[in-house]
């Protein structure tokens, strides 16, 4: 079926171009082009993350040098450093940012039917949180952040099961976090984990009376009451306490006049102690403990995209080209996802990741390039069953 075809063009193959389309269609995206539309634009831009290129000028260096396989890789025409800049400079980014929802809806459902270590539930688990991305003030002016230097924030919704993406928001790096939540559509049932960044009690009761949930670390200033203590806890599972409590400061209370439940447990590994705020009366407290500690998932999530794609240096110095090149970035991720999951691929994302980036040349059918060694360790396995029957 492949045979032949470049492992670039296999991989676009996997994209449908009727729904991008109609996300270019959605801002006119393609008015007064001819040769180098939206669809070129992002398939260069996918070529660059996925062959780890630095700069617009890397891109169009290598495509130029390989002008001649151009039409067979799917790309229709190479361009100069100017013209991918302007292309990145006037076209709106939210015809990227749009395609990017789609391969969400579409790729996150693949991901979403595991088990969560130490967890028995089956709501959707989402982890919010941000990473930052520093930049020169001078040359980033609309993105400050602090101490005087420039940012830009990444806000993201991170589904438990599968560390898919659910929600992407680039800001510049003032922006707090909490103003995230007020944005946000909570869906009734999913558990919203959080750090204590997001402790704004009138958006988490928003999340309540939309039937969600939330876990988050509660500050050390908040001022309760304890209404009701569960005293059938287990204290060598680091369980200290679970209470019912309710708020005591009149501001506090107006925003959230309801009950909340205060877990506390004892990291044994950091040697700290650690206090929960949920409106999650059904779990468990050491069910709610464990949920908190998996948060880190989303920190190893920010510390992948930032050490296999191309994130840290940015291929355009304003909002829209910042915008551009971040959802490219995840759109890129997106895709090996789907690739992997399409191909029941036994190699990890950062796996694939590596061999399309020095593979994009190749003719290699992509079922052979990934699924080679998952093959050979079938048939060793086959080769040892095979002589255990010869000996008995």
């Amino acid at each position: 079926m492949n045979s032949g075809k470049y492992v670039f063009a296999q991989l676009l193959q996997f994209l449908d171009r009727y729904e991008f389309d109609k996300c270019v269609s959605r801002y006119n995206g393609d008015f007064r082009t001819r040769d180098f539309n939206c669809w070129n634009q992002f398939i260069q831009l996918f070529f660059g993350q996925l062959t780890s290129r630095n700069s617009l000028r890397d891109i169009c260096v290598c495509l130029k040098a390989h002008k001649n396989k151009l039409y067979h890789l799917g790309i229709r025409t190479y361009v100069n450093q100017s013209t991918l800049s302007r292309a990145n400079e006037g076209r709106d980014y939210r015809i990227f940012a749009d395609f990017g929802a789609y391969l969400i809806g579409k790729v996150r459902p693949l991901y979403g039917k595991g088990a969560i270590a130490g967890v028995a539930i089956g709501n959707e688990v989402l982890l919010l949180d941000s990473t930052t991305i520093s930049l020169s003030l001078k040359l980033f002016g609309w993105a400050p952040g602090k101490y005087s230097r420039g940012a830009v924030k990444i806000h993201t919704l991170l589904d438990l099961r599968g560390s898919i993406p659910a929600f992407i928001l680039i800001t510049d790096g003032k922006y707090h976090d909490s103003n995230t939540l007020d944005i946000l559509v909570p869906t009734p049932e999913t558990i919203y984990v959080m750090d204590k960044a997001y402790v704004d009690f009138a958006a988490l009761f928003n999340i309540n009376n939309c039937g969600a949930y939330f876990i988050t670390r509660a500050k050390t200033s908040m001022d309760f009451s304890v209404i009701e203590s569960n005293f059938n806890i287990d204290a060598r599972s680091g369980l200290l306490t679970d209470r019912t409590v309710e708020l005591n400061g009149y501001k506090s209370k107006k925003l959230y006049p309801e009950p909340l439940r205060l877990v506390e447990y004892y990291n044994a590994d950091k040697e700290v102690e650690l206090v929960f705020l949920t409106n999650n009366f059904e779990v468990s407290a050491l069910e709610i403990a464990r949920l908190y500690r998996h948060r880190w998932q989303i920190e190893v999530f920010f510390k992948w995209i930032k050490q296999n794609l191309v994130i840290k240096s940015l291929w355009g110095q304003s909002e829209n080209a910042v915008n551009i090149h971040i959802w490219i970035a995840i759109c890129t991720y997106l895709i090996v996802a789907l690739v992997k999951h399409t191909l029941k691929s036994t190699l990890s994302i950062y796996e694939i990741m590596q061999i399309l980036g020095i593979s994009a040349f190749d003719k290699t059918p992509l079922n052979d390039l990934l699924t080679e060694n998952q093959k050979n360790q079938n048939v060793k396995e086959q080769e040892i069953w095979n002589l255990f029957d010869a000996k008995t």
